[in-house]
């Protein structure tokens, strides 16, 4: 009766893990102050002028004239258009129903297996985030490793004798925080095309590039429309953590068997997805006016000063790290070699900071430690106090 494949889940997930030794930490000590700089959830409030458009929204909602019923489970088109406009702004050219309005990325990329076979093989960076694992677990496809180490920059390329229907990449990358350059993503849609696999292209994090050098969308990448799907969140964008509103982006070249994906997932989507609410979708396409555009980015200054404390710290310490320039992750290697949850239980009872074990994200995680720059710049200032008094001991 039941899915066996839930079996072959880990007991619990990651940050469930994290939660329950803070909780325990808590109680048994009250008074010490915990500095969060774990979970990727961001602390700055949403934009004044998103919170204006979700108020004009709002009191729509309450005249006859304005009210608004079930909406297309696509997305309004007036949010479409403005992704379809910021798509521009990279020389991307995409259709408006190329575009699918949902409430996250995390969603969509669990959602879109809906569409694939279970027979489907799947393939992954190790360390990854834990969803593009759980997911395929909980259908129970087969799934293979690639591994992303401190020799590669944490970020695999094809190699010979890979085979996968399904191809995993996120850049800026959760959890090492590396960046894909051209060159490579290049590497890996030539490969997806030459053997007709699907690329699930993650760009949560596409707002924190700073390099121009740097591609924010895998359709930069000539050939790429034919091959990927590109899956993006306002959650750290814009602040949208707790309002919930992603889109993605699949072009009408992606046909695999004679059909095409976009079908298939509107399909999909009409069938088991209620759609996102009106009025958080008036708030979403402010995030694209250019007020809106200025304003976040202000935000996104903010943790981006953070993370230039944060590695500015480690380099002082002299511990090896990746990300924080063009990332909100700090992924750094675990001092005096300690293994990953011992390292999370010392900076826990010795300073009181949180952050992620990385052997949680897999086994080339183990050694390795994440830290986020979504806290106040005070709290990652008096974190990074602390870190050095705890290491310089």
């Amino acid at each position: 009766m039941l899915n066996s494949n839930y079996g072959n889940l880990k007991e619990s997930y990651l940050f469930s893990d994290i939660a329950r030794r803070v909780s325990e930490f808590s109680e048994k000590n009250p008074d010490r102050r915990i500095i969060k700089m774990g979970i990727g959830d961001v602390t700055r409030p949403l934009c004044k002028a998103v919170t204006e458009a979700m108020k004009k929204a709002s009191d729509e909602m309450g005249t006859a004239e304005g009210f608004h019923g079930y909406g297309p489970e696509q997305g309004y088109a007036f949010l479409r258009d403005a992704v379809r406009d910021y798509y521009k702004k990279y020389g991307v050219s995409v259709d408006s129903n190329e575009i699918f309005i949902s409430d996250g990325a995390k969603s969509d990329v669990g959602n879109i297996l809906d569409i694939f076979s279970r027979s489907t093989t799947v393939l992954v960076p190790d360390p990854v985030y834990p969803v593009y694992v759980d997911t395929n677990t909980m259908d129970g496809r087969e799934i293979s490793y690639m591994n992303a180490t401190e020799q590669n920059g944490f970020l695999p390329l094809p190699e010979e004798g890979i085979n996968a229907d399904l191809i995993y990449l996120c850049s800026p990358n959760n959890p090492t925080g590396a960046v894909y350059n051209r060159a490579q993503l290049r590497e890996w849609v030539n490969f997806a095309n030459r053997n007709g696999s699907v690329i699930l292209f993650d760009s949560a994090y596409e707002s924190f590039v700073s390099d121009e050098s740097l591609p924010h969308s895998i359709f930069e990448i000539e050939g790429a429309k034919s091959c990927a799907i590109e899956f993006c969140s306002l959650s750290k964008t814009a602040g949208f953590t707790g309002t919930r509103c992603g889109y993605t982006v699949i072009c009408d070249e992606l046909v695999r068997d004679g059909k095409k994906l976009s079908k298939l997932w509107l399909r999909r989507q009409t069938t088991k997805f209620n759609g996102v609410s009106y009025i958080v979708q008036r708030g979403a396409e402010a995030v694209f006016t250019e007020e809106g555009q200025r304003q976040i980015h202000e935000n996104i200054a903010a943790y981006k000063k953070n993370a230039a404390l944060m590695a500015e710290t480690l380099t002082e310490l002299s511990i090896p790290f990746t990300g924080g320039l063009n990332s909100p992750y700090i992924w750094m290697q675990c001092p005096n070699g300690m293994d990953s949850w011992t390292f999370f239980d010392y900076l826990l009872n010795e300073t009181g900071i949180v952050g992620t074990p990385g052997s949680g994200f897999g086994k080339n995680g183990e050694g390795f430690f994440r830290l986020t720059a979504f806290s106040t710049y005070e709290n990652t200032a008096e974190a990074m106090k602390l870190l050095k008094q705890l290491l310089k001991k």
